[in-house]
């Protein structure tokens, strides 16, 4: 048993050591290899140029040639806003009644009077009903207490009754006269009861939507329709409190639609005079004229001037697209390299530069078409 066990011994030892050998080397392979994903033995490119600076050719008449210019630029900052209605109305139920109709539908345009809504109306037609009854016998009482005092003043001309009795004819018939002007308050009020039965729309516009149906109850208070008026609308904006104490009430600054892409000047209009304690941040309300299509809600920005800023551009045929990269080609001392840039805005004197390039350069332009006819890399 012990000499089969010694010779066991070897064995395990070498698959051990065979086992660590195959590791190592799994190890050593898995490391190359993230080392050549990661580039370590390709070939550096230096900075600023995309795949290093390769001389070119001589520059010629027939190469175009611009310039990297530095400019002024008003500089400005934007805030976002919503576009909201000037006139917009919540309509309301003023009774506790069953919506026997509903008139309207959402987007519907109405006017002033339409009626929107429709409700039940019995129970308020009964009560206008005792309200007029109340009044015919108020006023039939009043009539005959001026008859009785009118016959009390000729029999007391000839002293046929006494003055009081004169007296309490003429208190009958103002007591008669104070219920009949009662009784026509309670008939004017019963009508004016009766109306609310009728919902009418308040203003001009659209509906923006309506909030029951037929058959529903509703209670007083309880909102019916809401709607505004697309004549006149406004851009809410949200304005960091910095940019808000360089602006005032009829100021106009730009603003933009970006959805129609419709732009224009706007007129400032009011200035929350709070702050917002989570965002300091001021409201912002600013009119102007309004394009067709356009719905409270959507989304605008006004554009608030600050100082000018220096901004460093490049023709725009000069730049040349290259996968992720912007490209240029610039001359120097009569040969072209080329050399990646960092961009920014388009602007109307050509593309804003961030990086790469200095004032006073000279660059290729029509996109680098001349340098890449003559041998130049893709």
């Amino acid at each position: 048993m012990t000499a089969v066990a010694e010779r066991k011994a070897p064995r395990r030892s070498r698959r051990v050591i065979l086992t660590l050998a195959l590791a190592a080397l799994f190890t050593v392979g898995i490391a190359v290899l993230m080392l050549a994903l990661a580039g370590t033995f390709e070939r550096k490119v230096k900075v600023g140029t995309s795949r290093g600076v390769v001389p070119r050719p001589a520059v010629t008449p027939e190469r175009a040639v611009g310039v990297v210019k530095l400019i002024r630029q008003p500089r400005q900052e934007s805030a976002v806003g919503t576009i909201r209605a000037v006139h917009e109305a919540v309509v309301a139920s003023k009774i506790l009644a069953r919506v026997e109709e509903v008139c309207v539908k959402a987007g519907q345009q109405v006017k002033q009077g339409d009626v929107l809504v429709v409700l039940d109306k019995a129970d308020l037609r009964s009560r206008l009903e005792q309200a007029l009854a109340a009044e015919r016998a108020a006023k039939a009482k009043y009539d005959q207490t001026e008859i009785d005092l009118g016959r009390a003043g000729r029999l007391r001309a000839r002293e046929s009754v006494t003055q009081s009795e004169l007296d309490q004819a003429s208190t009958a018939m103002r007591t008669a006269q104070a219920e009949l002007e009662r009784a026509r308050r309670a008939v004017e009020e019963g009508r004016i009861v009766e109306s609310y039965a009728t919902v009418r729309a308040p203003i001009s516009g659209r509906v923006i939507d309506k909030k029951v149906n037929a058959g529903d109850t509703v209670s007083p208070g309880q909102m019916l329709v809401t709607m505004y008026d697309p004549s006149h609308m406004q851009l809410i904006a949200t304005v960091r409190e910095s940019l808000a104490l360089r602006l005032k009430v009829g100021q106009q600054v730009p603003a933009r639609l970006d959805t129609l892409g419709y732009v224009c000047r706007a007129t400032i209009s009011e200035i929350v005079p709070e702050a917002q304690a989570e965002s300091r941040s001021f409201q912002v309300k600013v009119t102007g004229p309004c394009p067709p299509n356009i719905y409270s809600g959507m989304f605008g920005r006004i554009f608030i001037p600050l100082e000018d800023e220096d901004v460093l551009v490049v023709p725009p045929e000069a730049v040349r697209r290259v996968g992720q990269l912007d490209e240029v080609d610039v001359v120097a001392e009569g040969a072209v390299s080329r050399r990646a840039v960092q961009l920014g805005r388009t602007l109307d004197e050509g593309r804003e530069v961030l990086s790469g390039l200095t004032e006073g350069e000279a660059v290729v332009l029509a996109g680098g078409a001349a340098a890449r006819s003559e041998g130049g890399q893709p």
